[in-house]
């Protein structure tokens, strides 16, 4: 939703963007990965601003579980097992629904922009 879009905008102030376009345009063969990792970083971002609007008193009763239900409806595997094709991993460009659910919440618990570098490592 908008906070996930909120975390691609930061994501081109911080210039993550351009550095990951320009490491997907060198490695092609990483360009998915890539995408996904940059994908679950905005999901997280999302979640360290619910977690900010939510300490402002800035969101209602039922944000939240809208906004993890909205990173489990949007997974890569879900709209591939929906459209009838089977899930192939290797294609994904957002990632699965458990991976954008627990990068949303990470960000939430945390609050903190610090629990969202998806590209240290451990992405699942």
């Amino acid at each position: 939703g908008l906070a996930h879009e909120v975390g691609h905008h930061l994501q081109k102030v911080l210039v993550i963007e351009t550095r990951v376009r320009q490491l997907q345009r060198g490695n092609p063969q990483a360009a998915n990965q890539l995408s996904v990792r940059m994908e679950l970083q905005a999901d997280c971002l999302a979640g360290v601003w619910g977690s900010s609007a939510s300490q402002r008193g800035l969101l209602e009763s039922g944000d939240v579980e809208e906004g993890l239900n909205a990173a489990a409806a949007i997974g890569d595997d879900r709209i591939q097992r929906m459209s009838g094709r089977g899930i192939q991993p290797e294609s994904f460009t957002h990632g699965s629904s458990a991976q954008r659910v627990e990068w949303f919440r990470r960000g939430l618990e945390s609050g903190s922009l610090a629990a969202c570098d998806t590209f240290a490592g451990g992405s699942r």
